[in-house]
């Protein structure tokens, strides 16, 4: 079965350890979708020069984060590496094969909930600092191959991103310019407009800046976009706002598993 591909607005590090509609969603999801040999994980939270794949067996869990109660720091992902897809991909897509990074909180605060028993391979792919958008597209459509091998794409960022704006209160109401380019990107995405994705500044420089003081968060959204084509249906399992600044949509390309019940 080819697998959907699917992009999860992650949100606080503390939504591993909290119960809300959020995470909730996240564990029907897996419910509703076939189960994939393996995970490939394109998280905002593992930039490097040139693109990389994690090839490690026994992956760690790194808690790359500040300032949060003990229990996060307490957690752990002890789901196992890929070695030997990831070591395909590596080879495939011409990119360097990794053994020092881990499971970075991009992955391993939205797999907990996905797949909370950690009995699925997983690996990561890195995002290329040098790379251009349209570049990032270009990388997506080469890791859709990793569909008919039963591999579930997975990009975790958020669709809109601004720490600096952040309101103190979680359900504080979102600015303007989150709701406008949220809404921006869903058209983008329902009508598969690859061109505006790939250029968001043509939606506004100080829309876009506002959005995305740096695009580490935007860019996994384009493996995903990347890796998917026309036949591929759009749904929203989730749909929100946090601290008036963050969108926490999650994007689901491609079909469910018809045996698995449809609601959350």
């Amino acid at each position: 079965m080819k697998m959907p591909v699917l992009f999860v607005g992650h949100g606080s590090p503390m939504n591993a350890i909290e119960q809300n509609r959020f995470t909730e969603t996240l564990s029907g999801l897996a419910q509703r979708l076939p189960r994939p040999k393996a995970v490939c994980v394109v998280s905002a939270h593992w930039v490097t020069r040139g693109s990389e794949v994690l090839t490690v067996a026994k992956p760690r869990t790194i808690h790359d984060f500040y300032g949060f109660p003990a229990p996060l720091y307490q957690m752990e992902y002890p789901a196992p590496g890929a070695p030997t897809e990831a070591k395909r991909v590596a080879g495939e897509l011409k990119i360097k094969p990794d053994e020092t990074w881990g499971f970075d909180h991009g992955g391993w605060s939205v797999l907990c909930h996905l797949y909370p028993e950690a009995d699925i391979p997983v690996f990561q792919v890195s995002l290329d600092d040098g790379r251009s958008l349209a570049g990032h597209i270009e990388l997506g459509a080469e890791l859709a191959r990793l569909r008919n091998r039963g591999v579930l794409i997975l990009g975790s960022g958020n669709i809109v991103h601004n720490l600096r704006r952040l309101e103190g209160d979680k359900d504080a109401e979102p600015y303007p310019w989150t709701v406008e380019f949220d809404s921006k990107v869903k058209n983008a995405l329902e009508i598969r407009d690859v061109t505006s994705l790939a250029a968001p500044e043509h939606w506004g420089k100080p829309l876009a800046a506002l959005a995305h003081p740096t695009l580490e968060h935007y860019v996994p959204l384009l493996y995903c976009m990347g890796s998917t084509t026309e036949r591929d249906a759009v749904s929203y399992p989730y749909e929100g706002f946090e601290y008036g600044s963050l969108s926490m949509r999650m994007v689901l390309f491609g079909g469910e598993n018809e045996s698995a019940p449809h609601s959350i």
